[in-house]
């Protein structure tokens, strides 16, 4: 019996490999996964296409063209108390003498008491980085909150703020000719006090047509008003959290009644209809460095 347990001791060390221990024998060393730190990008000063990949000129009537936009539509609030109902009625969002209508209108439909229209381009358009540009003419009033934003289109990293949001130009109507450029995520957003941005004075916002503009990199989001930067957000290579931007987006154009901001200081229905007025978006493809 020694000898037979002696013999397949050493059948057991010869299968093994003598050059091992018993040890590496008997247990094995589990790989532990590679996680790549997030480091901070360096500036290439990216340069941008010189033709659109995506625009619309709105050199035509009627309808927006339905290639390029969709509608979110409904009265639930949107998440900041709006009064808004979104439709996708010709009386809220139409195209003629080469510009796009959007219009806020004192009228009741399913159950709110003003409506309005929310353009997308979700799925019609949706672009990882780039120059994005848009022409427009402010509303104005009390309650008035028009928006030139962007939004994930997939919501990688989680509903909001993980996933992001870029405001191109957002302006209340009771601080006429302020206008904002902020961006939100996990780390910086209003919910939290924490959010990122900058405003400048426009002062005919309202009574003629501007250029709100980002140019979005790796390394950062930069926001100019009639091609002046105002604002500059730096991925600080700290992850998701701080930096969600390195997904596709999508464009969105609206006007908000009322809401925790539009609304702050009261609404005045007798402004109303009130429009906003966009001459052209125009979207510019990120050259590779």
């Amino acid at each position: 019996m020694l000898l037979l347990g002696i013999k397949q001791m050493l059948l057991a060390l010869i299968a093994c490999g003598t050059v091992f221990s018993y040890a590496a024998c008997s247990q094995k060393d589990e790989p532990k996964p590679y996680i790549a730190t997030p480091t901070a990008p360096v500036d290439k000063n990216w340069k941008f296409e010189a033709t659109p990949v995506w625009a619309d000129e709105f050199d035509y009537t009627g309808a927006p063209d339905p290639k390029k936009w969709g509608y979110d539509t409904g009265g639930h609030g949107w998440g900041n108390n709006e009064l808004q109902y979104y439709t996708d009625k010709a009386a809220n969002a139409s195209v003629a003498n080469g510009v796009l209508t959007i219009t806020a209108r004192k009228e009741n439909e399913g159950g709110m008491e003003y409506t309005s229209a929310r353009l997308v381009t979700k799925n019609k358009g949706d672009f990882l980085y780039g120059r994005i540009e848009v022409r427009a003419k402010l509303p104005t009033g009390k309650g008035t909150w028009p928006a030139i934003w962007m939004l994930p289109t997939d919501w990688a990293y989680g509903g909001w703020p993980k996933s992001g949001e870029i405001d191109i130009m957002e302006h209340v109507g009771y601080d006429q000719n302020n206008v904002h450029i902020t961006v939100h995520t996990e780390d910086y957003n209003h919910g939290k006090g924490t959010q990122k941005g900058k405003s400048k004075i426009v002062p005919t916002a309202s009574t003629a047509f501007h250029n709100y503009r980002v140019d979005w990199t790796p390394y950062s989001i930069k926001g100019f008003i009639d091609d002046e930067k105002v604002f500059e957000f730096i991925n600080e290579g700290k992850g998701f959290a701080s930096w969600p931007f390195d997904k596709r987006f999508h464009l969105l154009l609206n006007i908000a009644v009322g809401g925790n901001w539009g609304g702050a200081q009261g609404v005045d229905p007798t402004v109303y209809p009130q429009s906003m007025e966009v001459d052209y978006v125009r979207v510019y493809k990120l050259i590779e460095g």
